[in-house]
């Protein structure tokens, strides 16, 4: 496998009335595929939060709009692992209108792994290697 990939329908609101999809929207169909592909690998987000006190976060973020997605219609969404660093993971991330074939966004994004202290706030730290090698079977040759 060189790549995660997971369907899913346009909410109402997800887009205006031209099918231009909002930034935001983009942003969190990845977060979400991110979490369930975390999950089938099995580190969901809360064993990893409960066990370890630690978690993936949002450390950088790059989308662009290419072409729209209107209410219901179904969106391939395909998660590939470009690099695994020592404390970040980067992603390359990329939608496809299955209705019309054409491409709705595409984009990279960095997470970090990083412990919930205390005072409740973060502090980056080394992927754990059971972690690495889980994901390494979304790693592509190129992007």
């Amino acid at each position: 496998m060189s790549a995660y990939t997971q369907e899913l329908t346009v909410n109402w609101g997800e887009s205006d009335p031209f099918g231009l999809v909002y930034y935001a929207r983009e942003v969190a169909w990845f977060n979400e595929i991110e979490h369930e592909l975390f999950r089938q690998i099995g580190y969901p987000i809360n064993r990893m939060i409960n066990e370890d006190r630690s978690a993936f976060v949002m450390g950088e973020i790059q989308f662009r709009f290419v072409g729209p997605a209107a209410y219901g219609d179904k969106v391939e969404c395909t998660l590939t692992l470009i690099e695994v660093r020592d404390k970040t993971v980067l992603w390359h991330c990329n939608a496809i209108n299955q209705k019309t074939g054409q491409q709705i966004t595409e984009g990279k994004a960095t997470r970090v792994y990083a412990e919930i202290m205390d005072d409740g706030n973060l502090r980056s730290r080394h992927i754990p290697d059971d972690i690495r090698e889980a994901l390494s079977q979304f790693k592509a040759n190129s992007v």
